[in-house]
């Protein structure tokens, strides 16, 4: 194990985290048995795991082997995408796709941040923060005014706009847009934050003002992270899932677990293959 490889740094993550021994932690989020198929092409299938409340956990696996389509799946935004889930996707008690949930309230609870940085361009950055708290009919100027605060200083935005909240979020740089976009999915206190590769257009400053919110983000919310980068999921995340193709090209869950344990011993060969960069 080098100093610089995923699992050495998973490990020290472990270290610096507090390590992977605690009691069973509560499940925020619970899925049994997800398969999501898009007409006759079948995505994912057959993944059944627990997401750890006020943690973070990262998805990796090669493209194309169903990480992102099951983020999506938890969050019900594959409705109008054609995608069509089975088995059962649990957000705390509630059943994400029972026939009497509806969408709003799932997505009340769980908040989106995708690759790109995407502000509303027309919205100054005040606008595009208190957006959701709007949309749920939320016009108390003092309550908007003390919540954009607050997740623009859980963003580590704040010290940076507070003093120009007014002026179009465009005018951000890329990487402080997509601080604000996770400002804007903050506002509304969501129980999970999912987050689909946010750093993957950004460069490599702005990455690491991203990773640094992380940590202080999941002592307060659920972090569900995909990304590509093996070397920022261990360098990030308590637990790992790792997503693969199997013989008929579906993606499938082939390990979770605590992150130094899928790095740096894990126990289904095809994880060792892949987190040693011998398949990808």
């Amino acid at each position: 194990m080098t100093a610089s490889s995923p699992a050495a740094l998973a490990l020290e993550a472990a270290r610096r985290h507090g390590g992977e021994d605690a009691p069973v932690l509560q499940a925020a989020v619970t899925l049994e048995d997800v398969s999501v198929r898009f007409g006759s092409h079948v995505g994912v299938r057959n993944v059944t795991f627990d997401i750890p409340a006020r943690r973070i956990t990262t998805m990796v696996g090669p493209s194309g082997c169903g990480k992102t389509t099951v983020l999506r799946a938890i969050n019900r935004l594959h409705d109008h995408a054609g995608g069509e889930v089975r088995g059962t996707v649990r957000l705390g008690d509630l059943d994400v796709y029972a026939k009497d949930t509806l969408p709003e309230v799932v997505r009340s609870r769980v908040g989106m941040v995708f690759q790109r940085p995407n502000p509303f361009p027309t919205m100054s950055i005040f606008d595009n923060v208190v957006s959701g708290l709007r949309f749920n009919g939320i016009r108390n100027k003092k309550v908007l005014s003390l919540a954009a605060e607050s997740a623009l200083r859980h963003a580590a935005l704040w010290d940076l706009v507070k003093d120009r909240l007014h002026q179009p979020a465009i005018r951000l740089s890329g990487g402080q847009q997509q601080r604000l976009c996770i400002a804007r999915a903050l506002a509304v206190e969501p129980e999970v934050l999912l987050m689909d590769e946010p750093t993957s257009a950004l460069d490599p400053v702005a990455t690491g003002k991203v990773e640094a919110l992380l940590d202080d983000l999941a002592r307060e919310v659920t972090v569900v992270l995909v990304t590509h980068n093996m070397f920022q999921a261990a360098r990030v995340s308590h637990y790992a899932a790792v997503f693969l193709l199997d013989d008929d090209r579906v993606g499938e869950l082939v390990e979770f677990g605590p992150t130094a344990e899928v790095f740096g011993s894990p126990s289904d060969e095809r994880t060792k293959q892949y987190v040693t960069g011998h398949v990808g």
